[in-house]
């Protein structure tokens, strides 16, 4: 009698953890087709940015963006830059976007200000502070996008302002990336004329690609100047967020993204 109970709880209890174990099988197969994070993790898939927005945040406006990338010099990593778009505000009595940029590197230091129109992209004011080898430096860039002029005023110890006239509308090369951000539909071959203050370029949307940043794997719209000297590369998602930029700064140096989010203003 207790040999054949013990069979039979023997038999049982086999019967359970087999239960179990389908169970367990399935719970993980569920998991696994209903989220996107869990199969880019084990596929090694690029993935788009999936942090949850509001509407307002997936607006033009973006109000509240905050994205760190890593300063490349070749493969040598040299600092950090930040991007962080603020609320809108006032300037010469009418609203604006509002948007800072950091840039901290070895021995330089660069904090701007950067007044945009927020339907193009395009500057009407930055307020520029910067700091090479702990010699501080003012610089006001006044765009007046009617007359297509900027005037760059400098103050270290003497003021000293220039004027550049231009063709058409001023880009700045920090908005770039941010300008193709706006445009409603991107397909291969779209482009647009950034009219730098030293210099023009046509820049075209040549592919969809894969791209890997510190950040991760995305899938981007890749941009390319002519003459061959700027390069961007955008998420191909809702949200269009400059991943990698390269060549648009004096240096020739180049951005990854490290970090992407929201504060809550």
């Amino acid at each position: 009698m207790g040999r054949n109970f013990a069979v039979l709880y023997h038999t049982i209890y086999k019967k359970r953890c087999r239960l179990l174990i389908l169970l367990f099988i399935t719970v993980l197969l569920f998991v696994f087709v209903t989220t996107p994070h869990i199969q880019r993790l084990i596929l090694g898939r690029p993935f788009a940015i999936e942090e949850e927005a509001t509407d307002e945040q997936l607006s033009s406006e973006r109000v509240g963006e905050k994205i760190t990338y890593d300063v490349m010099m070749g493969k040598m990593r040299l600092g950090s830059a930040y991007y962080h778009h603020l609320k809108k505000t006032q300037l010469h009595g009418r609203t604006v976007n509002l948007i800072t940029f950091v840039t901290d590197i070895i021995r330089f230091h660069d904090l701007e200000v950067i007044y945009s129109d927020p339907k193009t992209y395009l500057p009407l004011l930055i307020e520029r502070k910067v700091s090479k080898l702990m010699r501080p430096e003012k610089i006001w860039e006044d765009y007046d996008q009617k007359n297509f002029t900027l005037t760059i005023t400098k103050k270290r110890f003497l003021e000293k302002k220039s004027t550049i006239e231009k063709d058409a509308p001023i880009h700045n090369s920090i908005l770039l990336p941010y300008y193709v951000r706006s445009v409603d539909k991107l397909e291969i071959g779209w482009s647009f004329i950034a009219n730098l203050p030293q210099r023009k370029y046509k820049i075209s949307l040549v592919s969809i690609e894969d791209i890997e940043v510190p950040a991760g794997k995305f899938r981007a719209y890749y941009f390319e100047s002519e003459p061959k000297q700027i390069r961007i590369w955008v998420s191909a998602d809702a949200k269009r967020v400059p991943l990698k930029v390269e060549g648009t700064g004096a240096l020739g140096y180049k951005l990854l993204m490290r970090e992407y989010g929201f504060d809550r203003q």
